[in-house]
């Protein structure tokens, strides 16, 4: 009650008391007002990169679809010791293109294609074509020898569409 009767009957000392007051609440506001937009700004940020997100989504399925060019059917005996059963292996290939052109292209080197598919799959063994992780092998490979008869042409990926070891 004391402090309210100094500040109310003007005594000297009142103005002074008041000043930290009021510096103080200035303090408060200019405190709650950068809390203010320090908020609005995150919110801004996190808002505007959903929208982009989204834009992004929207804009990837454009992409234009993949092309398939079919490799003649393959039919090998695979590399074996002497005195062991002969094996077989027969495959069809796919050859996936990255669009239309390209598979104009490429059939013009399907007899180099071929040959080197010949070849490679003669000194395969059929221990080598084990497993799952024998036929990703397999893939990489003849993907690798393909890209590498037809430059400067590109094929993304060979495929499997049959494989027969007998």
């Amino acid at each position: 009650m004391a402090d309210t009767d100094t500040t109310e009957g003007g005594a000297p000392g009142g103005d002074e008391a008041g000043a930290p007051k009021k510096s103080k609440l200035k303090l408060i506001i200019i405190a709650v007002a950068a809390l203010a937009l320090a908020g609005g700004g995150g919110g801004y940020f996190f808002l505007a990169k959903g929208k982009k997100k989204e834009q992004q989504a929207e804009a990837a399925p454009v992409a234009k679809p993949l092309s398939f060019v079919e490799v003649p059917e393959i039919m090998v005996n695979l590399a074996g010791q002497p005195g062991e059963r002969v094996q077989y292996l027969k495959a069809k290939l796919v050859l996936e293109v990255k669009d239309a052109p390209q598979v104009a292209l490429i059939t013009p080197s399907m007899p180099r294609i071929t040959d080197m598919a010949q070849v490679y799959l003669r000194e395969l063994r059929s221990s080598d074509l084990n497993g799952s992780i024998g036929m990703f092998r397999l893939k990489e490979e003849l993907t690798r020898r393909v890209n590498a008869a037809i430059a400067p042409n590109h094929v993304n990926a060979v495929l499997f569409k049959e494989i027969l070891i007998q």
